[in-house]
């Protein structure tokens, strides 16, 4: 497919509340404002999503103001035994009070629900992470955390998708192979993360007004090669139109490689229904990525009231395969650990 690669600094949304020029780029051009919305505050979604880790353990923190749901989300995770706990604090309607930043170059996200609060404070150079979860262990212990995320890179992935319905949209920037350096503790149980341990980062941060009900695919990979260079990927499909642009990229060393249509196969079981926890498999129309995946941790953590729902298999295990980058440089990896998920959301 052609995909329109974005090159300027550009308004997201034009006087509809539609997107102005879809398609991708490699640094944050488009500009966002609430102000250029034409759809109700309660279904505005806006979300600051970090996963922190090594290949031992992971800690994924999220504050999100969804419109008529806000939340602040947590989950920790030990690949070594393997074990996950996933917790979420809920308040309802603050359809924009979170005051989330408009841009991911600078501004703070912070809240607080219950006795819980999360900081994610970025003053252009950095980015701290710190904040507690109250009763989060499976017995009442507190979560806490406190990150300090350096050395973005100066590439990342951004896509602005409409969906076909008027004044939806996607926006998005994945921003991978931060460093990082500090440590979470649940209850008696401190982890580490630095450069000796290899800890890196990965930003989700999104924007946007979506229809009521979509099912999307999305894997994330961040590693350190055996030669010292940074390596990861953002894939995905299945979310808003794509005829302009995907979301599938591979980060080497600070810059951004553009993939084509990358597919999810998911083996299946004998009535049709996914087997999340069989080995996967991962191509691309254009031969540029090829992976076997092996599942080690099923975050299956659904809420389904039938009218609202969010259905996520987010399935964390290791790949093994190889990936081509712009000039033609193959890279191959082996049991490197990532994610892949595929979610069912109606909200």
């Amino acid at each position: 497919m052609l995909q329109n690669e974005i090159t300027s600094i550009q308004k997201l949304l034009d006087n509809n509340g539609n997107i102005a020029n879809a398609g991708f780029a490699k640094k944050l051009l488009w500009e966002y404002s609430r102000d250029q919305i034409r759809a109700p505050k309660s279904i505005i979604k806006e979300w600051d999503y970090y996963y922190i880790g090594n290949k031992d353990y992971a800690l994924c923190v999220t504050i999100s103001d969804m419109g008529y749901i806000g939340a602040l989300s947590a989950s920790v995770m030990d690949f070594t035994v393997p074990k996950q706990i996933t917790k979420s604090a809920v308040c309802v309607l603050p359809m924009g009070k979170f005051h989330m930043p408009t841009t991911t170059q600078t501004g703070d996200a912070k809240w607080t629900i219950g006795k819980s609060t999360f900081n994610f404070i970025n003053d252009g150079i950095k980015r701290h992470l710190y904040g507690n979860y109250v009763k989060f262990g499976k017995n009442g212990e507190e979560l806490t955390f406190d990150i300090e995320l350096t050395d973005a890179p100066e590439e990342s992935m951004v896509i602005a998708t409409p969906f076909e319905k008027k004044g939806r949209f996607y926006f998005n920037q994945k921003i991978n192979c931060q460093k990082a350096n500090g440590f979470f503790q649940l209850g008696d149980k401190k982890y580490l993360c630095n450069e000796e341990n290899k800890s890196l980062a990965t930003l989700d941060w999104g924007r946007g007004v979506w229809t009521y009900d979509n099912t999307w695919y999305w894997g994330s990979l961040q590693t350190i090669l055996d030669d010292g260079s940074t390596f990861g990927w953002n894939i995905g499909y299945g979310f808003g139109n794509n005829d302009k642009a995907t979301e599938n990229m591979l980060f080497y060393n600070g810059k951004s490689h553009k993939l084509d249509e990358v597919k999810f196969n998911i083996p299946k079981k004998a009535d049709g229904s996914y087997d999340y926890m069989k080995e996967w498999t991962f191509d691309s129309n254009d031969d540029r990525f090829n992976m076997n995946f092996k599942p080690l941790i099923d975050r299956y953590e659904p809420f389904d009231f039938k009218v609202m729902a969010m259905i996520p298999h987010q399935v964390f295990g290791y790949f093994t395969g190889y990936c081509v980058l712009d000039d033609g440089t193959k890279i191959e990896i082996k049991d490197k650990l990532g994610f892949a998920e595929h979610v069912h959301n109606k909200w």
